[in-house]
C-alpha cells in the first residue's frame, strides 16, 4: 500500500511539474519526508492524506488507487455498524472507526463519523484539529458543512466564542435536506434508511429548540411550557423507540445549569 501510495504522489507531483520541495512546502513537512513517501519507505500522517488529496484535487479513494465503488461500500458498511454503537459504546464505535481509517486512511466519510464518537469540551482541541482538515481538504459540501457545524458547536463549549458567528456564516442556509427527499422520492430499504437518519436530526433540533426557548423565558409560565414540551417528547420517543441518550443530553444539561445557585 506505501508503494502504491507514493508511485500515486509522485505521479500528480511530475504531472503538476512541483518538487518535492514546493509539495513539502504546502504541507509543512520536509522535502525528505516526501522522497520517503515517494519511494514506499514512510506513509503521510493520517491528517496529511486528505490536504494532499485536495492539493491535487483527487479523492483519498483516487490517492490510494482503490476501487472507488468497492471502496465507498466498505466505507459505508463501517460507519453504519459504528453508527448503531456510537451513542450506547462511543469508545467501542471510535475504535471500529479508526480501524477503518488504517484501511481508508484520510477517508472523510469517516473522519467525519469519528467526530461524534469524541466528547466535547473534554477532547475540543482534537475535534477543532479534524474538524479543520475536513474543512480544508473535503470535496464532499455534506462533510464540509457538517464540520463546520461541529467546530462551531466545540468553539461555543469551549467558550471561544467570537469565533462562533465567523465559522456559522460560512454553512449556507439551507430550507430542506438532502436526507429529507432521499426519504421521500428514493425506495425500500433506502428510503427507510434515510427517513430513521432524517427523523432523529428533526428529534434532536427540535428538543434544542425547546430548550433554547425555556432558557429565554425560563423562570415564566411560557418557559414551564416549553420545559413540558420538551420532557413530554423525549417521553414518547423513548416510548416509542426505546432510550436515547443524544435527546436527553441537551435537556439535562440545560436543566441542570438553571438548578446551579
Amino acid at each position: 500500500m506505501n508503494g502504491n501510495m507514493g508511485r500515486r504522489i509522485r505521479q500528480l507531483r511530475k504531472a503538476r511539474n512541483i518538487s518535492q520541495e514546493v509539495l513539502a512546502q504546502f504541507l509543512g513537512v520536509t522535502f525528505q519526508a516526501v522522497s520517503k513517501w515517494e519511494t514506499g519507505m514512510a506513509m503521510p500522517d493520517v491528517a496529511l492524506i486528505p490536504v494532499i488529496a485536495s492539493f491535487f484535487g483527487v479523492s483519498t479513494d483516487e490517492l490510494f488507487e482503490y476501487n472507488r465503488l468497492e471502496s465507498a461500500e466498505k466505507v459505508k458498511e463501517i460507519c453504519r455498524k459504528a453508527y448503531e454503537i456510537r451513542d450506547s459504546a462511543p469508545e467501542r464505535a471510535e475504535a471500529m472507526l479508526r480501524e477503518g481509517l488504517r484501511k481508508y486512511p484520510g477517508n472523510d466519510i469517516i473522519l467525519n463519523n469519528l467526530l461524534y464518537t469524541m466528547e466535547s469540551p473534554q477532547r475540543g482541541e482534537e475535534i477543532i484539529t479534524l474538524c479543520k482538515t475536513l474543512i480544508a481538504s473535503t470535496q464532499d459540501d455534506e462533510v464540509k458543512y457538517d464540520a463546520l457545524r461541529i467546530l462551531a458547536r466545540t468553539y461555543h463549549e469551549l467558550g471561544q466564542q467570537a469565533l462562533v458567528a465567523p465559522t456559522l456564516e460560512e454553512i449556507p442556509e439551507l430550507y430542506f435536506t438532502k436526507l429529507q427527499y432521499q426519504a421521500l422520492l428514493l425506495e425500500g430499504e433506502e428510503a427507510a434508511y434515510a427517513a430513521r437518519q432524517h427523523l432523529g436530526l428533526c428529534l434532536e433540533q427540535a428538543v434544542e429548540m425547546l430548550v433554547v426557548l425555556h432558557g429565554a423565558s425560563s423562570g415564566t409560565q411560557e418557559g414551564e411550557r416549553w420545559k413540558r414540551m420538551a420532557q413530554r417528547l423525549i417521553e414518547v420517543v423513548e416510548r416509542e423507540m426505546g432510550p436515547t441518550n443524544t435527546l436527553a443530553c441537551a435537556m439535562e444539561e440545560a436543566w441542570a445549569s438553571e438548578e446551579t445557585p
